[in-house]
């Protein structure tokens, strides 16, 4: 099978997984059932079967669910503020640490509870179902091929996608995180934490990560994305159309681009989940992927100051 073929058939096989996964959250009332990264992890592990997150079912299901537990603990336990975002935050990255696991989205789905005020029981358990769902189809797929392949030599979006080296990177995404969470907190805006998953693989793969380059797709891709996805709810109303509706416009927003963001696509899935979604959520996105942006470039500046009074020394 070539590669347009493959990249097709994943793209269906993740639409109907999202599909799946919001007729579920609709029919049962559990909306946190239509996660939205799992759009991204769909996506990327269906298209991209020997990426980095496909080989990793165990990770695919093990990592989201324990940070889900732990953000659903802080989301109980402490009011919506700088506290409860650092707590979370930065238990899931030093279990993506500890781990050493390549999925990122996990940092999402320990950050939802908390941006979102999640308080259900069920939230832990619903993301263990569909991250399992999705682990399941992976191996029911890989299963099914005749003969293994080999794997072609790792890409630049295969080794933004794997877990981080080392702990060098992290100034600067604190950089971006501490007043991200300061400004959603001050303006009351949401606290969007897909963007938290694109800052981690920018400045832990600084030097590899496609986005780097094109700062401005990257933040046209996520305003656009949020626009169609709250669009698709604001006609269909939440459910498997506008789920849908909402990933496929993500997918053809980040091929006119020419842009692997599997984040972006989950910032079109969060209308799913929100209580009153409206402008103010695009505005959300656009400011916080600004503030990225910027604060990857002041990083970038201070990094290399840094490195020329070391040679000046």
């Amino acid at each position: 099978m070539n590669a347009a073929a493959t990249r097709a058939r994943g793209e269906a096989l993740a639409t109907a997984l999202v599909a799946a996964a919001a007729l579920a959250a609709r029919v049962s009332g559990i909306d946190t059932l239509m996660f939205p990264e799992l759009g991204a992890l769909a996506h990327d592990v269906f298209t991209r079967p020997q990426g980095a997150w496909a080989p990793a079912p165990r990770m695919l299901v093990l990592t989201p669910a324990l940070t889900a537990l732990i953000g659903f603990g802080m989301a109980r336990w402490l009011p919506f503020g700088l506290p409860a975002v650092a707590l979370s935050l930065g238990s899931s990255l030093l279990l993506l640490g500890l781990l050493r696991s390549p999925v990122a989205p996990a940092i999402s789905a320990g950050l939802l509870p908390v941006a979102l005020r999640v308080h259900s029981p069920w939230y832990p358990l619903s993301i263990l179902l569909v991250t399992a769902a999705l682990a399941g189809a992976v191996l029911l797929r890989a299963g099914r091929r005749h003969a293994p392949r080999p794997a072609p030599p790792a890409g630049a979006d295969d080794q933004t996608e794997a877990a981080a080296t080392g702990w060098r990177w992290l100034p600067g995404y604190l950089l971006f995180a501490v007043p991200a969470a300061l400004l959603a907190q001050r303006l009351h805006l949401l606290l969007v934490p897909p963007l938290f998953v694109v800052a981690y693989e920018m400045f832990a793969h600084p030097q590899v990560c496609p986005w780097r380059a094109r700062p401005w797709a990257l933040l046209a891709a996520c305003v656009a994305g949020a626009l169609c996805g709250l669009a698709s709810v604001a006609w269909l109303g939440a459910g498997p159309l506008s789920a849908v509706a909402g990933l496929l416009a993500g997918v053809l927003l980040l091929r006119v681009l020419d842009l692997h963001a599997p984040p972006a696509l989950a910032i079109g899935l969060l209308p799913q989940i929100l209580a009153r979604p409206g402008p103010s959520f695009v505005a959300a996105v656009a400011l916080l992927c600004a503030w990225l942006i910027g604060s990857f470039a002041l990083a970038g500046v201070a990094e290399r100051r840094l490195f020329t009074a070391r040679r000046t020394a």
